[in-house]
């Protein structure tokens, strides 16, 4: 389309020249099943004379009336802006459209559910797609009122930001909603869920006492599944939480939680209706870490009606602030008001992990990113944006205190309550709190990128006493800073019980290429040193030699999960730089994870380890090794305790891999019920996924597949059985998926699922063909698809398997012919690219 992309030039320019006041926006969703009518009422004012535009994705438009003159919808509209000329002082807009339903996750997104035939919408607008669903001035910092009224069927509910008031009659079979108008919002954060939702109903009291409606809503297909009550004490604990952190009550005047089909993300804070992906709705028995990042996402959805939805960033550029605020706050919620206490634990496992990964592309960025414009934004959803920035500024609580960092938060809110800023804006009140001059930290954290790695250097005499301590910082040669951490060293021995315990703390700040540890110079030289206890920095670590030695023969013996945590994500990343053999990763994974005792833990692990198995071991012993791995992770379900989440996730693990005909055997014998582990229930979902190991191993065919989708033709089920035929390893299954994936026809989920498939093999010489294919495809599809879509199919079928030079070469050559325009494609390219790079290094070292 015409037009899709927003240059924050144009922004700026839009927002001298225009105030918005409101927006009255009537949908009629009782018609087609591919386009609805969209009629919205705009009153703005404007510079006397001036022009501008507003934005509107439409099938159709019918009609613009500005000021009383009917404007020509073939002069003015392009089916993406509308013109409008000779502006007056205040201004009324009206306009009449036809807008498309998608199934894409964006806009307002349509969905059959397969069990009853009965649809459901939902709408997702962040970043730029509010302007699908009605007329809007599609940048967040011109705020205004909305007031919806929806026709639906008489036997739907709808759920907007405002509360849902009684529907009177429209015509039959259908009635009209009639919404309260939202107080003064950016337009991404408005919301649409209609349909026939169920829904589980309670209420809270705020802070300044009022009772906050309380809703939990599901498909009625999926409602006997929602464990309601759950959802309910998370959001309690949130509210207690974050009102008093914040000093300010809640903003809204109800509460919604959406569990919606076929969601991107994990979830979109809309103001007072937030949205959900389904996978967070248990319908087979979750893992432990699912449970925690349910949670965790309730919680940062919940922080961001304050610091996003309250208080809005002015442009895209502050988005980091947005969602890392958002991250730490519901990390720090869990850990402090929940029953999560061990969420830092997940959060350096997961969180870091992710950032230190995409602060080490060749695409990083500083957490201050420059955003032109809309395709900037769209490809700094982003480790850096999330998971860095919310690693930053626990690195600022630690530096200025948590007590001083909230008193600036709660003076900040008071000062800019439904208003726009900038990060400038929350710096000055965190200085005024912490009396810091945040200057420096600002320049050297928020406006540089890459990540710096600190190590230990230690000298002892001969009784084993400390005469010389040093933390060295370096930093790789392309972005060279060197910064500031306040961090801890924690000094670890072995206890009566044979477990490693801390017996010192020091916490200091390091700066500058060495740092002397005065204070621990004479103390006896402990088993292990672990520089950055508490993970309060945001940095990679090296073990020194005798740490290392400890942590690789010791590390199930620490008696606390953090620092366990940090020690394995400091072998990581050494494999993962190639500095240590893969094959040696894999055997610590396989030789201690039998004792790790935390679910997120154990799942990231598990990822790594086949990251390891896939791309990193040397490839001449690559099948061997995979095969043995496979063996131990079996094993390891078979010792884990009966019942226990570790059984559940190694037997996951096992059927991933699983490729020799006694494996295959195990697995079918497992699916069938003639192998019982005991205390394992091999529900719903569990079947999928050993049938689906089964249809990667050659075992099964279509028809198998199709008789298990007859045992649940359920949405979950029509996409399990997806991936499962694009599993099947043959020239056929995974021609059909590529055909599938690039002609158009599935939805967003369906597309995702056929994508797993397709790269399900334990040959990857099976798809080794599809490697030209993808370089002839990729510029089509990134023109032709939205946004979405387009980066599912370049991300997810980029030819990462085949890892060799001329994978290299083929990626090159299509960089090449890429210009500035395509610079976020480019972006998602190179990234790829760098996971064939490291492959190859790290293959390179496992020789």
């Amino acid at each position: 389309m015409p037009g899709m992309n927003l240059t924050r030039e144009e922004a700026q320019t839009r927002a001298e020249l225009i105030t918005v006041d409101s927006y009255e926006v009537a949908l009629d969703l009782t018609g087609s099943d591919t386009v609805f009518g969209s009629h919205t009422t705009v009153r703005f004012g404007a510079v006397p004379g001036s022009s501008t535009f507003i934005d509107a994705v439409t099938a159709t438009v019918r009609s613009v009336n500005l000021n009383g003159t009917e404007l020509d919808p073939a002069e003015v509209s392009d089916g993406v802006r509308i013109t409008l000329p000779n502006l007056a002082a205040e201004n009324t807009l009206v306009i009449d459209a036809d807008a498309l339903y998608m199934n894409t996750g964006e806009g307002l997104h349509r969905f059959v559910d397969p069990v009853d035939a009965e649809v459901y919408l939902y709408s997702q607008f962040e970043v730029p797609d509010s302007r699908r669903v009605f007329a809007v001035f599609e940048q967040p910092d011109l705020k205004a009122t909305f007031a919806f009224t929806i026709t639906a069927p008489d036997h739907w509910d709808v759920i907007s930001n405002a509360a849902t008031p009684e529907p009177v009659p429209a015509h039959e079979g259908a009635k009209t909603w009639a919404f309260a108008p939202t107080a003064r919002i950016s337009s991404y954060i408005t919301a649409l869920i209609a349909g026939p939702y169920r829904s589980v109903r309670s209420e809270l009291t705020s802070s300044d006492g009022r009772t906050i409606p309380l809703g939990v809503f599901a498909r009625a297909s999926l409602m006997e599944h929602l464990d309601a009550e759950n959802i309910f004490t998370l959001t309690r604990q949130g509210f207690e939480f974050f009102e008093e952190q914040f000093g300010t009550p809640y903003p809204f005047e109800k509460y919604d939680q959406l569990f919606v089909p076929e969601f991107n993300a994990g979830a979109m804070e809309n103001a007072g209706a937030v949205t959900f992906l389904e996978s967070y709705v248990f319908r087979s028995r979750p893992t432990d870490a699912m449970v925690e990042r349910r949670a965790v996402t309730v919680l940062h959805e919940l922080a961001h009606m304050w610091f996003g939805d309250l208080v809005t960033m002015r442009w895209w550029n502050d988005l980091w602030l947005n969602e890392s605020f958002a991250e730490f706050m519901s990390t720090l919620a869990a850990a402090q008001n929940t029953e999560f206490t061990q969420s830092w634990t997940t959060f350096n496992i997961m969180e870091k992990t992710w950032a230190y990964r995409q602060d080490q592309l060749p695409s990083t960025h500083p957490i201050v990113a420059e955003i032109k414009d809309l395709e900037d934004v769209q490809v700094n959803f982003d480790g850096i944006t999330y998971a860095k920035g919310a690693s930053v500024l626990r690195q600022l609580v630690a530096w200025v205190g948590q007590e001083q960092f909230m008193a600036g938060v709660r003076t900040y809110f008071a000062k800019h309550a439904w208003k726009n800023t900038e990060l400038p804006d929350l710096m000055r009140e965190l200085e005024d709190s912490s009396g810091r001059d945040l200057a420096k930290w600002s320049e050297l954290w928020l406006e540089t990128a890459g990540v710096n790695t600190l190590r230990a250097q230690i000298a002892t005499d001969d009784a084993g006493t400390i005469t010389g301590f040093e933390i060295t910082q370096t930093a790789v040669a392309e972005h060279p800073t060197i910064r500031p951490h306040r961090l801890a060293v924690g000094f670890y021995d072995f206890d009566e019980d044979g477990k490693l315990v801390r017996v010192h703390r020091e916490e200091l700040d390091v700066a500058g290429d060495s740092t002397t540890v005065e204070p621990v110079i004479g103390l006896k030289r402990p088993a292990l040193v672990l520089v950055n206890d508490d993970d309060l920095a945001y940095a990679k670590i090296r073990l020194d030699e005798l740490s290392l030695a400890t942590a690789t023969n010791h590390l199930k013996d620490f008696g606390a999960s953090l620092p366990r945590t940090l020690v394995w994500g400091a072998a990581w990343d050494a494999a993962r730089d190639a500095e240590t053999p893969a094959r040696a990763y894999v055997d610590l994974v396989l030789n201690n994870i039998g004792h790790e005792s935390d679910s997120s833990v154990v799942m990231v692990l598990l990822r790594q380890l086949n990251t390891a198995l896939d791309f990193y071991v040397d490839r001449s012993v690559a099948a061997e090794v995979g095969t043995l791995a496979a063996d131990r992770l079996w094993a390891l379900a078979n010792e884990a305790a009966a019942g226990s989440d570790s059984q559940l996730q190694f037997t996951k693990a096992f059927a991933l891999r699983a490729d020799s005909a006694e494996q295959l055997d195990s697995v079918a014998a497992l699916l069938d019920g003639r192998l019982v582990l005991e205390g394992l229930q091999v529900d719903t979902d569990l079947r999928w996924e050993l049938l689906s190991s089964l249809a990667a191993g050659g075992r099964v065919g279509v028809k198998e597949i199709d008789d298990e989708l007859a045992g649940d033709n359920t949405a979950n089920g029509k996409l399990a059985a997806q991936t499962a035929k694009a599993a099947i390893p043959t020239a056929e299954a995974k021609a059909a998926a590529w055909r599938g994936v690039l002609g158009g026809e599935l939805s967003n989920l369906e597309q995702r699922a056929a994508i797993t498939g397709f790269n399900r093999v334990h040959d990857a010489a099976l798809i080794a063909g599809y490697a030209q294919d993808y370089f002839e495809a990729a510029r089509t599809v990134w023109d032709t698809k939205s946004y979405e879509i387009a980066q599912q199919i370049i991300v997810g079928l980029y030819p990462a398997a085949q890892t060799s030079q001329g994978t290299l070469d083929a990626t090159d050559a299509f960089l090449g012919t890429l210009d500035e325009d395509s610079r976020a494609l480019r972006r998602l390219v190179l990234e790829a690219r760098d996971g064939v790079v490291r492959s190859l290094a790290a293959q390179a070292a496992d020789k």
